[in-house]
């Protein structure tokens, strides 16, 4: 049995980014583990199970009813799949300030600790971030997520991101040469055509930031440098890229293509998709 470990925003991820690859995985006989950054039950997006929520840069509504209703189950208090997800914060070491009185000693003690973290990856055959606006709260900047990413990185194991969960791949860099992992590579994630003007939000902070904080197709561009590429696929109905071990989805739409497509990359040996 292939085993999955997901990783989930306690600020809001879009349901059917969750939903697709999960039923996918499912179909597939597949173990889903779940993890959180602080070990609180992910939440999912309200618009995410709103079948009348209109998506502002596309003009029309990007959830069905049978979605909303999927969503709404797995979101229900007396579904217990979503509990006691795995804590990041406890599972993975805290980076010592480079400030740090002791550092050197910190330092080998982080270090130490990764090193005992690699044991309990073994059981898991790929990586899942998914999507929404609540991972650029609490995932794309997490030193802990980073090092969770490099981890299955290093052992060669498929990473699958979709939507603002691709940042994370930008952002995760070995402190040894700070260079993107995914420099060289080919990924897809929000394009700027999709980006909102207002109304980027999370669940339990009553805050609108208008636009999203950055705009992720230009951080993918850059991240990839000269000899990889970032492909926003504007104008297309799907949009997801394998360039292994990476799988990238680039929104909503692309949800149960790119647990497709890790589920063939894990039992067919798929290598590149998409571009």
């Amino acid at each position: 049995m292939k085993k999955i470990l997901t990783i989930l925003s306690e600020w809001g991820y879009w349901g059917e980014e969750l939903v697709g690859p999960l039923e996918t995985f499912d179909a597939a006989g597949y173990q889903v583990d779940f993890a959180t950054a602080t070990g609180k039950r992910p939440v999912a997006l309200p618009p995410s199970m709103d079948p009348t929520y209109i998506d502002p840069p596309l003009g029309r509504t990007v959830v069905s009813q049978e979605m909303a209703e999927k969503v709404k189950r797995l979101e229900d208090p007396k579904n217990p799949r979503l509990d006691n997800p795995i804590i990041l914060s406890q599972w993975f070491p805290d980076r010592p300030y480079w400030s740090a009185e002791k550092f050197l000693r910190e330092m080998e003690a982080y270090n130490n600790a990764l090193d005992e973290v690699q044991k309990d990856l073994e059981q898991y055959d790929a990586l899942l971030i998914v999507g929404g606006s609540g991972p650029i709260v609490d995932l794309v900047n997490n030193h802990r997520v980073h090092d969770l990413i490099l981890s299955f990185y290093k052992k060669g194991k498929p990473i699958a991101a979709e939507c603002y969960g691709v940042t994370c791949l930008a952002f995760a860099r070995d402190l040894a040469d700070r260079k993107s992992i995914i420099w060289g590579k080919h990924v897809t994630g929000h394009c700027k055509e999709y980006d909102y003007k207002d109304g980027t939000g999370f669940v339990g902070a009553d805050i609108n930031m208008g636009p999203p904080p950055y705009p992720l197709e230009y951080i993918l561009q850059d991240a990839t440098g000269p000899d990889g590429a970032y492909h926003g696929n504007f104008g297309k109905e799907i949009s997801v890229i394998v360039d292994y071990p990476f799988i990238t989805g680039r929104s909503t739409a692309d949800s149960y293509t790119t647990g497709q497509k890790v589920v063939e990359v894990l039992d067919k040996g798929l290598r590149r998709y998409g571009w």
